[in-house]
């Protein structure tokens, strides 16, 4: 399977699969390439698409230094040149939206159409989630934390797969610096600068990353469009599949 050098040597596992326009996904923190396992298909029948582990999980290297949102936006482009491609569609998800944002205002010949799903513009202007969030995915007991976690991410309808629940091979200083660089991310100043023509997607009952982060972003980018996703909750492109990639199909479709 292809690997990709980073600028600074790290080794990037990626796969490319279908056939039609390139379309990058990028995955959430402390998660491999795996997070989109479940509705990758429903794009590869129309897109070339391309998958990473990040830095820190699945099959890539795991240095520990430092890890930002900017760093994992290189990474993803270096990703684009070995795969050659030039241009591509991206379509990113919790911190892989956070990524995203980096990578349409810092490499914006790459991007044609950007999709940002259930994520934040960060710093001061992004909101939090709840203390009492916070508080639920500290428990000690792992079980717990796990059980927290699932419940933040899917409604209790949902009966699976859970594949947005974290790389458990991660070694835990790659999964600190996973945490630190999502905590970290600010791109608010650049936000007005994307020019790719911009695609907000958010859960109403998104806490882990709380919906009112989608219209910050929506106001924030010229000519952006925002669509909730009503009753879903932080994993909506799981659970919410058969409304959420149709959706985004027909965005980068026009």
């Amino acid at each position: 399977m292809p690997h990709a050098r980073a600028a600074d040597g790290t080794s990037l596992f990626y796969s490319v699969e279908g056939s039609g326009p390139p379309l990058l996904l990028i995955a959430g923190q402390s998660n491999s390439s795996r997070w989109w396992s479940q509705v990758r298909e429903d794009f590869s029948a129309r897109f070339t698409t391309i998958v990473t582990d990040h830095r820190g999980t699945g099959s890539s290297d795991k240095p520990d230094v430092p890890y930002s949102t900017r760093m994992f936006a290189s990474d993803c482009v270096a990703i684009l040149a070995d795969a050659g491609i030039g241009k591509a569609h991206v379509y990113g998800t919790s911190m892989g939206g956070r990524i995203a944002q980096w990578i349409a205002a810092s490499y914006s010949e790459r991007v044609d159409r950007l999709v940002l799903g259930c994520t934040s513009p960060g710093g001061a202007h992004g909101i939090e989630r709840s203390a009492e969030v916070r508080k639920s995915l500290a428990q000690a007991d792992p079980m717990k934390a796990r059980r927290a976690l699932e419940e933040l991410m899917y409604t209790p309808a949902y009966r699976g797969p859970y594949n947005t629940l974290g790389d458990p091979q991660m070694p835990p200083y790659a999964r600190k610096r996973h945490l630190f660089a999502s905590a970290e991310h600010d791109a608010w100043a650049v936000l007005p600068s994307i020019t790719a023509p911009t695609l907000v997607v958010h859960g109403t009952e998104d806490v882990f990353n709380p919906t009112a982060n989608a219209p910050l972003i929506t106001s924030r980018i010229p000519g952006a469009r925002m669509h909730l996703i009503e009753g879903a909750r932080h994993g909506y492109f799981e659970e919410f599949r058969a409304e959420a990639s149709p959706l985004v199909m027909d965005f980068l479709s026009p």
